[in-house]
């Protein structure tokens, strides 16, 4: 390897790699902020979160390499035209293009690690983390009690604690409404004072409670209806012990969800989307078939038998029904309207099956773009960076960071509209997908070739040193005239 190369390659790697955790610290924020309510008070180990917090951080490789390469090749040329290093290796004859091979090069070797990562290991990374997400939003919040306030979290009781001491054990005033047996709050219990603690396995919690009585409204029997009698139990000290398995997270199958298309390879999508196609096609041929042997030949069954016995093609409809008394009339009547509303169920029916499949379809095509989306977009995005660097001379994380976040808020804006327009229908799935890459790579392609001629794209003076020529002239003629 050249020096040339050692020196490119030195100069961006450790922007890159700067950028790139930067931009993954701030996409995986947004991912605590957007499922924090999720989080918060369902009692989850430190295993279950740092499990989560690890898939979704892969899932945000997508979002962050496209960044930290617009922002780190916008840095690494922004300091080496800074530092006149361009300039200099310019003069030693050396083009633009040439200076930026090493790290072309590099920027295909991740283009292509990112096409492998998208294929191979994010859809396995989205499994994992949606499975582990869906389980933690399934599970029921972690048994709390707060002074004062009843705690309906354990099914078939209501309690509430007076106060509790600083130990999170010890109790006073304790009321407990049993309502298990589905009879109403029949059962209420009160203690002076109790303790309360797990089992070493964490599946039950006993409270022993202390100098307390419990009522019991009987109402076993009509009698007791009428009568209400109560019993009133007075103790020194009693345990109930309450089973929790209900609050631990319980892990669902994966195999649920497996099928999801942001949980496919390129193979298993392109099976998906040809047996949906097939699906689709098979449907709408046997549409018509069906529509036509159920309620077609139904309705002309209906005019089959005339009195006369004669067929109805030999005799017209209206001659035939005239002949009718006015019940068969009716009934005629009534059992057409029955046929034309089962086939208007029928017809409706099978277009809302229709477009379900057809929506689908149209989300694991995206799905199966978006593999080649990520790579190419990473191509594209240093073709802008790079140039733009060379052009503005400024390194740092002031004036590259404001450019970066300008032009990947603009892919980012093109990808999601693509892609909502493609997932409705309204444009075709390979111009929603690629529609930032069509509009973004003419402006890498122009950036590269102002950068390669040294253009003043971005000086101030140039433009107005133009407007000045033209002023004048006007001024010239003003004077002649």
């Amino acid at each position: 390897m050249k020096t040339l190369h050692k020196f490119i390659l030195k100069s961006y790697i450790g922007p890159f790699v700067m950028t790139f955790f930067i931009a993954m610290f701030v996409f995986f924020m947004m991912f605590i902020f957007k499922y924090i309510d999720d989080f918060v008070g369902k009692g989850l180990g430190a295993g279950v979160l740092s499990e989560l917090f690890f898939y979704f951080s892969l899932t945000t490789i997508p979002m962050a390499l496209p960044l930290a390469i617009l922002l780190s090749s916008l840095m690494t040329f922004g300091n080496l035209g800074e530092h006149f290093e361009l300039s200099a290796l310019k003069s030693a004859g050396l083009s633009l293009q040439r200076i930026m091979l090493p790290l072309v090069m590099t920027i295909v070797l991740i283009s292509i690690s990112a096409f492998y990562f998208s294929n191979n290991i994010l859809p396995r990374t989205n499994l994992k983390a949606g499975s582990l997400l869906y389980d933690v939003r399934e599970s029921k919040p972690a048994l709390l009690f707060k002074d004062g306030v009843f705690n309906n979290s354990i099914e078939g009781f209501s309690m509430r604690v007076g106060k509790k001491e600083q130990d999170g054990k010890t109790l006073h005033d304790v009321l407990i409404y049993d309502h298990s047996a589905m009879q109403g709050n029949n059962v209420v219990l009160y203690a002076k004072k109790g303790k309360m603690e797990e089992t070493a396995d964490k599946m039950f919690l006993v409270i022993n409670l202390e100098n307390g009585v419990s009522y019991k409204d009987m109402v076993d029997n009509a009698k007791d209806a009428r009568t209400h009698p109560l019993v009133r139990d007075k103790f020194v000290e009693r345990t109930i012990r309450y089973d929790l398995s209900q609050f631990k997270m319980q892990r669902t199958n994966e195999d649920l969800f497996k099928n999801n298309y942001q949980m496919l390879n390129l193979s298993q999508l392109h099976g998906t989307v040809d047996s949906l196609n097939y699906k689709i096609e098979k449907r709408k041929t046997d549409f018509g078939k069906q529509l036509r042997k159920s309620y077609y030949n139904k309705s002309t069954e209906l005019l089959a038998k005339a009195d006369s016995g004669k067929k109805v093609s030999t005799i017209s409809v209206t001659d035939y029904v005239a002949k009718l008394p006015k019940s068969e009339k009716i009934n005629i009547v009534e059992t057409a309207s029955n046929i034309a509303r089962s086939a208007k169920a029928y017809a409706e029916s099978v277009n809302n099956d229709y477009y379900a499949d057809y929506y689908s379809m149209l989300k694991y095509n995206i799905e199966w773009h978006r593999k080649f989306t990520l790579s190419i977009a990473c191509l594209v995005l240093f073709f802008i960076g790079a140039p733009l660097g060379a052009i503005i001379r400024k390194g740092g994380l002031g004036m590259p960071v404001v450019i970066s976040v300008i032009f990947f808020i603009i892919f980012h804006i093109l990808s999601i509209t693509g892609e909502k327009l493609a997932k409705e229908g309204s444009i075709p799935v390979f111009e929603g997908m690629w529609m930032a890459t069509f509009v973004l790579l003419p402006v890498g392609i122009f950036l590269t070739y102002k950068a390669t001629a040294d253009s003043t794209l971005f000086d101030a003076s140039s433009y107005l040193g133009w407007f000045k020529k033209i002023g004048n002239r006007f001024s010239k003629k003003s004077g002649n005239s």
